[in-house]
């Protein structure tokens, strides 16, 4: 039985990581991953020899330098440099070596601040980005916008088919949990459980607490990304434009930052007090994705919010006890 040959860039992330779970149970895959040490994806000629030595059928590029609102203030040029380099090198190096099937991994930060809710596809490039993750969206729409070029240029000639999934907010086991650069529910759990363990009288949010956010667990995703990857050409260009050839993904499930500082106070068994700190930036006042079309293709996501929390703060608490 030939094997088909799936390259997992950044295999140690979150939904990386995930990924690997899941298509190492199958057996007509083999999967391919390889560390940071043995090849830096900036570096346009290692990862083109890279390619060329594996011969690969599919990749999923799960790869890219992420993080919060504060990350994404502090180290806005290598957001920008470093993810457009990473998706730039493994795109392109995926063409030249004859990679047919490839799925790029965005994020819904890509669309305008003052999107229509929920947001459609459509509203790529309809108006300005958040300020403060402008770097990290602009490279994700280039890495949109370069599938959907090869796919328009070589789609027929050389019979690729490069794809796009948007998902809302990630969390879930494996996220990154520093207490500075960290993504909203990693952070929160990691400083409420900091002012568990310290007994503190209480914990300091940025923002207001009013702006709204929308969640989707790791497994979810995995599931998203495996069945979009999988699913019928013509079934995928049924829901997608040339031109619009993304497709969100989310849970349909928004709350305020103040509510889900409340659960995940609740989860951690935390007894003091939040504030929220005025002075900070807010973000985007909602990011809700319209994920009508992947839930006509056949997703439906399964975990709940307060369940996925739990876990997280389990394999979180699990990776305290190694240190």
């Amino acid at each position: 039985m030939t094997k088909l040959k799936i390259y997992i860039a950044g295999h140690k992330g979150m939904v990386g990581s995930g990924l690997v779970r899941v298509l190492k149970k199958k057996r007509n895959v083999e999967l391919i991953t390889i560390d940071k040490k043995d090849l830096n994806l900036i570096k346009q000629t290692d990862v083109e020899n890279f390619f060329k030595k594996q011969k690969i059928d599919q990749v999923y590029l799960a790869a890219a330098r992420v993080g919060g609102i504060h990350a994404n203030n502090t180290y806005p040029a290598e957001f920008i440099y470093q993810n457009l380099m990473i998706q730039n090198n493994i795109i392109h190096s995926s063409f030249v070596s004859g990679v047919k099937k490839l799925l790029f991994l965005g994020s819904s930060c890509i669309y305008p601040k003052k999107a229509n809710q929920p947001m459609k596809e459509n509203e790529l490039l309809t108006g300005l980005l958040e300020p403060t993750n402008e770097p990290y969206a602009i490279a994700k729409i280039a890495g949109i916008k370069l599938c959907e070029s090869y796919n328009r240029q070589f789609g027929k000639s050389h019979e690729i088919d490069y794809r796009s999934l948007m998902p809302t907010n990630l969390y879930g086991p494996g996220d990154n949990f520093d207490p500075k650069n960290s993504h909203v529910i990693p952070g929160l759990i990691y400083r409420f459980h900091q002012a568990k363990i310290k007994n503190l009288p209480n914990v300091s949010i940025w923002g207001t607490g009013a702006v709204k956010r929308e969640f989707l667990f790791v497994d979810d995703m995995v599931s998203a990304s495996i069945q979009i990857m999988n699913v019928d050409k013509q079934i995928y260009e049924k829901y997608s434009k040339p031109r619009c050839s993304h497709i969100n993904v989310g849970s349909g499930l928004e709350l305020t930052i103040m509510e889900l500082s409340k659960m995940i106070k609740k989860v951690v068994g935390y007894n003091g007090k939040i504030k929220f700190d005025k002075s900070k930036p807010d973000g985007s006042p909602r990011k809700l994705v319209d994920s009508h079309l992947i839930n006509q293709i056949g997703f439906k996501p399964k975990v709940h919010l307060e369940e996925g929390i739990i876990k997280t703060y389990k394999s979180f608490l699990k990776e305290q006890n190694k240190t």
